[in-house]
């Protein structure tokens, strides 16, 4: 595991420095590649290519599969482009953000946004027309959230910003459900409480971790209205029903015993280590170790349920 989160910083660190090096010169398309926050897509992509595996049972529509991939990663890109464009004050004042094209002024603002609304028309125009009007009308309801309520309002006036955009977030895994099987049943009720509870207290670790760059924005995080305190137990109120939530899959019968096993243990892992923040020495180490293994965590969580499911067969 301590590979993996070396590895994991090392992406970001070196992600962060080719976005420093890229706003000194000309306009390419790697500054449109960064607008796009590829990490987020990935990380997003991973949980929509097990809700639609799930769903699948073994029945595999390949097309289908790329295709709802494809819709899905346009308008999330849409989403976090159009983040962009509404954060770029603020992006300014970050020392992680400063250096992005908009801050910089290295793009306009008017390309950002059409780029970014060019985006979410193509991305739901695919899930509307090459995979099903749910899971477009999924797509576009984490877009509004995501975009207007999270970014353009509750970031800037509420503690409250993380757990509404957590909604947004949770949707990928659902799309990749409902493509498959065209509808919301419990299924995608457990994919998209598994993803909710899982938002808020990965984004609070960041959230400890970079708190003077929040500071300096002005962002109303939840560290940085109520304190580091606060946020480590309102991690705690996310993480200890994450612990067993995982279970429903196999009860349903999505999943094998594997994940049955693995879902509770990866959850008390990251529960140990939230506690352990209260004694924590150095709260910026904790955070980052905390944060790092959230990600490790879903992508972990998802990729034993994709091999749990193969085992089904």
């Amino acid at each position: 595991m301590d590979k993996q989160l070396h590895y994991s910083d090392t992406m970001e660190m070196s992600s962060t420095e080719e976005q420093a090096e890229a706003a000194a010169g000309p306009v390419t398309w790697k500054d449109f590649y960064h607008l796009t926050k590829p990490g987020i897509i990935f990380s997003n992509l991973i949980t929509a290519f097990g809700g639609f595996w799930i769903a699948s049972k073994w029945e595999i529509n390949w097309g289908l599969m790329v295709l709802t991939l494809l819709g899905t990663a346009l308008v999330m890109a849409s989403g976090c482009v159009l983040n962009n464009y509404l954060d770029r004050d603020l992006d300014g004042k970050m020392e992680r953000t400063r250096k992005r094209a908009l801050p910089t002024g290295k793009l306009s603002p008017n390309v950002v946004l059409g780029y970014g609304i060019t985006l979410g028309v193509i991305g739901t125009s695919v899930l509307g027309l090459l995979v099903n009007p749910l899971a477009a009308l999924l797509g576009l309801f984490g877009l509004f959230v995501y975009v207007w309520i999270y970014t353009a309002w509750l970031k800037r006036t509420s503690v409250w910003n993380t757990v509404v955009g957590a909604i947004s977030g949770a949707v990928p895994p659902v799309i990749g459900y409902v493509a498959v099987t065209e509808t919301i049943d419990m299924g995608a009720a457990v994919l998209f409480a598994i993803l909710f509870l899982w938002q808020p207290p990965h984004f609070w670790a960041l959230g400890i971790r970079r708190l003077e760059d929040y500071k300096a924005a002005g962002y109303q995080m939840l560290p940085v209205v109520k304190g580091t305190f606060q946020t480590k137990l309102s991690m705690l109120r996310y993480v200890v029903p994450l612990v067993p939530l995982p279970v429903l899959l196999y009860t349903y019968g999505y999943v094998g015993e594997i994940f049955l096993f693995a879902g509770p243990i990866l959850g008390l892992i990251w529960l140990y280590l939230c506690v352990q923040g209260f004694k924590a020495k150095d709260e910026t180490q904790w955070a980052k170790k905390t944060f790092l293994f959230s990600i490790n965590y879903l992508t972990l969580l998802f990729i034993i349920m994709v091999i749990d499911t193969v085992a089904l067969k």
